[in-house]
């Protein structure tokens, strides 16, 4: 069976469409990008309620989100090691509050083990106490496997699965181009373009991480 699957992009001038494409697979994918956007602050959203034990097929979240902004100031550390610039702070900061008004807010967090992408992380938990209170795993090959073509999306729905229980419901995982916006593309179907400290925001329906993680899987591109 054919669908067609439609991304927006969100920032500050409003929802934008992204190019649309046809794909086959099961019921589709929804997808949104986030963009923090200087200057600008959010009002918080209202609390999510607390994850339950699905008995049926349910909406399960994912949330791929790339580090913000790092400093090449100091050109002796590794890229590994590179903290975030004065702007990736900030820009963390509005990602943050942006989820938080969206009630984009995960269960699960698995993230990459870079300097700046921790960076980012501890910022966005010190701002919304729904990232303090999820579930973190930080996994060094999320490093690594971003730099390899076309094997992204296979690794993260392998690390999901592993960590994941299906009473939870939303996941987010963090790391770097350009395997987050090659997997943000094949997931939903759509073109997707991740800056620094972009999130897409995808959205699937299934009983367990494992079903979606099949029906992701079987996204083609015409």
């Amino acid at each position: 069976m054919n669908y067609a699957a439609v991304g927006n992009v969100l920032s500050s001038a409003g929802v934008v469409p992204r190019r649309r494409c046809r794909c086959r697979s099961s019921p589709p994918s929804r997808s949104l990008v986030i963009e923090s956007v200087e200057g600008q602050t959010w009002d918080e959203a209202k609390p999510k309620p607390k994850p339950k034990p699905p008995s049926e097929s349910v909406a399960r979240r994912l949330i791929l989100l790339r580090h913000a902004r790092s400093s090449w100031k100091d050109r002796s550390l590794r890229d590994h090691d590179r903290p975030l610039s004065r702007t990736g702070q900030a820009a963390a900061i509005e990602v943050s509050h942006k989820l938080h008004q969206l009630g984009w807010i995960p269960d699960l967090i698995l993230s990459s083990d870079a300097v700046r992408t921790k960076e980012t992380l501890k910022i966005m938990q010190e701002q919304v106490r729904g990232f303090l209170e999820a579930e973190v795993h930080f996994i060094s090959s999320f490093y690594s496997i971003a730099a390899m073509d076309g094997q992204t999306a296979e690794h993260l729905q392998h690390a999901i699965c592993k960590f994941s229980k299906d009473e939870i419901l939303t996941v987010m995982c963090m790391g770097h181009n350009r395997g987050w916006e090659e997997a943000a593309s094949m997931f939903s179907g759509i073109s997707i373009e991740l800056k620094t400290c972009n999130a897409a925001l995808l959205e699937a329906t299934g009983k367990s991480w494992e079903e979606v993680k099949h029906m992701f899987y079987a996204i083609h591109f015409d």
